[in-house]
């Protein structure tokens, strides 16, 4: 399917979903048509759509309450019809490598070819079955870390789900004192010694690498703040945090996703985002 192609039928979806709730392609599958989808379903399908052309996943979103919190992104379906438009020749790409649904909410890291390739983290928020929210961060792609890691590979499987709000209490907590007050000396009981894959391009493996890296953003007068955690998500062995602060002076949204496992903290991904100047916001509802 062309994206010319795909923008006529997104837009007709439009039309279709503003006059009525069962504006569902008559060409969707039987399955789907007999089947609910699950939210993480949905944000994943709605995800992969901007690679494979479907119009189906575009009747996911509340049509009438769409808040959207990437502020480059005008507010509502409009908004999302004005980044289809602006599509590059050929479209997008979009992978999700991670998938994780707690409550109301789904947190999904991305693999995107957006405007260049981008490494990301979408959260939406769902309402009686219909996505009425969203917030993302993220960051073009680098090279392998120290440690030879990227930023999306590493442990996909969804464990310990009878864990989840164990291993959300320990990821709080560990923002809390070591990354917001800065409790250094409680650093080591949230590891299993140095065992700790990291995913960040910039830092190698090991609490051993977080040091190579503190010191080195030291001497070069870099400073890295989280000031609030706005938000703890987790589904079993992973948990994502959503925080604010700052990073070399600039204000900055941060977005780690940590595995853990008995316990620890395991394997760590992030994507950092310095947030807009509020004059260049194409919304008014904060990036948080």
């Amino acid at each position: 399917m062309t994206y010319f192609s795909f923008l006529s039928l997104f837009t007709l979806l439009i039309s279709l979903i503003s006059c009525s709730e069962n504006s569902i392609s008559k060409s969707q599958s039987k399955k789907e048509t007999t089947m609910e989808l699950s939210n993480k379903e949905k944000a994943v399908t709605l995800i992969e759509s901007l690679e494979t052309g479907d119009k189906t996943p575009v009747s996911y979103i509340n049509p009438t309450k769409y808040i959207q919190h990437n502020l480059a992104v005008g507010d509502g379906l409009e908004g999302f019809g004005q980044v289809l438009a602006n599509a590059p020749e050929g479209g997008f790409k979009a992978k999700v490598i991670r998938a994780c649904q707690d409550g109301d909410y789904v947190f999904l890291h991305t693999e995107y070819d957006f405007f260049g390739p981008k490494a990301a983290f979408d959260l939406f928020r769902f309402e009686d079955g219909k996505i009425v929210e969203h917030w993302d961060n993220l960051i073009e792609v680098a090279p392998p870390n120290p440690s030879g890691r990227t930023q999306f590979d590493g442990a996909t499987e969804i464990t310990d789900k009878d864990k989840t709000e164990d291993n959300k209490a320990l990821v709080k907590n560990f923002i809390d004192d070591i990354l917001v007050n800065g409790k250094m000396e409680k650093l080591a009981g949230y590891f299993d010694g140095d065992n700790y894959l990291q995913h960040n391009p910039q830092i190698g493996d090991g609490l051993s690498g977080l040091g190579v890296a503190l010191k080195h953003m030291a001497s070069q007068g870099i400073t890295m703040k989280y000031d609030k955690v706005h938000k703890i998500l987790g589904e079993g062995n992973f948990v994502l945090a959503v925080s604010e602060g700052s990073f070399a002076d600039k204000h900055t949204s941060y977005y780690d996703l940590f595995r853990v496992e008995n316990g620890k903290i395991a394997e760590h991904w992030d994507v950092m985002e310095t947030i807009l100047p509020k004059e260049e916001w194409k919304n008014n509802n904060g990036k948080f």
